[in-house]
């Protein structure tokens, strides 16, 4: 299948077919930041005084909270100790899969997109020692403003060909740049090297666009990989299949952030001017000071003679409080749309019936069904893409360095937690249930599931309960026997517990047996 060059001679760079996502990359991640100022500059004109709230950020860092905050197990379906655990384990600990995780999530959840690489060889690419960065396995994020993605030409939802393209400015100038593109295709990579143009920056000479010029012959080369997929891994947010692109979160709602700050501002500009309120006083109260200038002092005319209704009270003139109150109640309502069109329920960020003493695990669970509901949505995408990135690296590993593979290529399996606090009270009743009476489950699935232990784990928990259970019923049968009991004890021993295992009744029959 023959594709159609997108890095050609006279095209513009970022590619004029991505610059409004990259637009939208860079909007998007300064809103997270909490750079409102820039996004909104209008506003920040507007308002003497422009305050914004973060709710990009929180919404951003909410969704990543609740997928990866609690650390998702890989498993490769066969024993901790097998080849194919191992493996996996390793690759995770190495790139700090559970730390990468989330960060990746941070950046779907603000753009959209997600990226992952996979490549063998030193993390620092030889700028240290071997000794001090060996060669490994790496898996690492790129930047979603790098990669240039590249579609089917009959399915537009189906990434062939990844595209990372990055200028670079020519040492030793100020001026000079060359563009490096790395192509990844299905087991190969495709190296190349552009002159750019500069072709516009802002007022303050930053480089806006490039211009592509000819291509350097001495910096094509090709890499084989081995693998039969690129080793670049496209993690959407979500989409709908249309087209490749993930939707992010924050975009939907940039009027809702817009208007929030701005009845901010507006409420503090007012509150502002009622802490320093100008006064209204009757004619002739006001005193001139050398310079001809009028003023009125407080602090010696604290009494006031008032004749009648028409007379005018001293007073400090603000803004009525059922303005203010008006304020209050649209600023109030704004959040609310903004939390119900981003699926955040406010007990989620701290907001109405926030507490939780007193009620169970699964009420809080169903308080939080919209939320849950979302993060649902961006699992699909991450455990399929998880996948892909843990099976390409097994398939690059054995490629470059098939001394040290001993293990078989598996696709693994991810298990995603919860992201809720867990009910241990709730989890205990309910395996209760299910392992007692009309049982559903083996004692073994039930403490896997409860505890989040392996099948290892929750054999060697089962044979420990045994243990104690048989030490437990092992117990000294004198304790029992009463000729068992010391020479020198009580000889009332045996009445008193003759008495004491009497039925109620017997004591009355056998005082009247005597009395007889």
């Amino acid at each position: 299948m023959n594709l159609q060059d997108l890095f050609v001679k006279g095209e513009y760079f970022p590619l004029t077919d991505h610059e409004m996502r990259i637009q939208k990359y860079r909007r998007n991640e300064k809103l997270a930041r909490g750079d409102h100022e820039e996004v909104f500059p209008e506003s920040a004109e507007k308002n003497e005084a422009y305050l914004s709230a973060n709710f990009s950020g929180l919404i951003v860092r909410k969704s990543s909270d609740f997928l990866f905050g609690e650390v998702p197990t890989i498993s490769s379906g066969k024993e901790s100790q097998s080849p194919e655990q191992k493996a996996l384990d390793r690759f995770t600990e190495e790139n700090k899969m559970h730390r990468l995780n989330y960060q990746q999530a941070l950046i779907a959840a603000t753009n959209g997109d997600a990226f992952y690489k996979v490549r063998y060889g030193q993390e620092y690419n030889g700028l240290f020692p071997e000794t001090a960065d060996p060669k490994r396995l790496i898996i690492e994020a790129i930047d979603p403003k790098k990669v240039y993605p590249q579609t089917s030409p009959f399915d537009k939802s189906k990434i062939v060909v990844y595209h990372v393209a990055e200028p670079i400015l020519i040492e030793g100038t100020s001026d000079k740049w060359l563009l490096h593109v790395e192509s990844h295709y299905a087991g190969k990579i495709v190296y190349r090297q552009f002159k750019l143009d500069i072709f516009r920056t802002d007022k303050f000479g930053n480089i806006l666009l490039f211009k592509i010029g000819d291509e350097l012959p001495e910096g094509y080369d090709e890499e084989v990989t081995g693998v039969p997929l690129p080793l670049v891994v496209h993690v959407p947010n979500y989409n709908d299949g249309i087209d490749w692109h993930g939707q992010d979160d924050i975009s939907e709602h940039i009027k809702l952030f817009d208007e929030i700050n701005n009845r901010i501002s507006q409420i503090s500009a007012i509150l502002d001017k009622h802490a320093d309120p100008s006064i209204a006083v009757p004619s002739g109260l006001l005193q001139v000071d050398g310079d001809g200038n009028t003023y009125f002092n407080v602090a010696a005319n604290k009494v006031f003679e008032v004749m009648g209704k028409e007379d005018i009270i001293p007073q400090y003139i603000t803004n009525s409080n059922p303005q203010l109150a008006e304020a209050f109640k649209e600023l109030e309502m704004l959040i609310e749309f903004l939390l119900s069109t981003t699926e955040i329920p406010p007990v989620a960020v701290g907001l109405k019936d926030s507490g939780t003493s007193g009620n169970s695990g699964l009420s809080i669970k169903w308080r939080m069904n919209s939320l849950i509901a979302k993060i649902n949505r961006k699992r699909q995408f991450f455990d399929e893409g998880l996948k892909k990135v843990y099976l390409i690296a097994q398939m690059l590993e054995a490629y470059a360095n098939p001394s040290i593979v001993d293990y078989e290529v598996t696709v693994p399996q991810i298990g995603f937690k919860e992201g809720l606090p867990q009910d241990d009270d709730s989890t205990a009743s309910r395996m209760a249930v299910l392992t007692n009476g009309s049982q559903l489950l083996s004692q073994k699935t039930a403490i896997m599931q409860a505890f989040g232990l392996t099948e290892e784990q929750a054999e060697a928990e089962m044979e420990r309960i045994k243990e104690e259970r048989e030490a437990a019923m092992v117990a000294d049968p004198s304790v029992f026997n009463e000729a068992g009991l010391p020479e020198d004890a009580p000889q009332n021993h045996v009445d008193n517990k003759q008495k004491q295992e009497e039925k109620p009744g017997q004591k009355e029959d056998k005082k009247k047996e005597e009395d007889k």
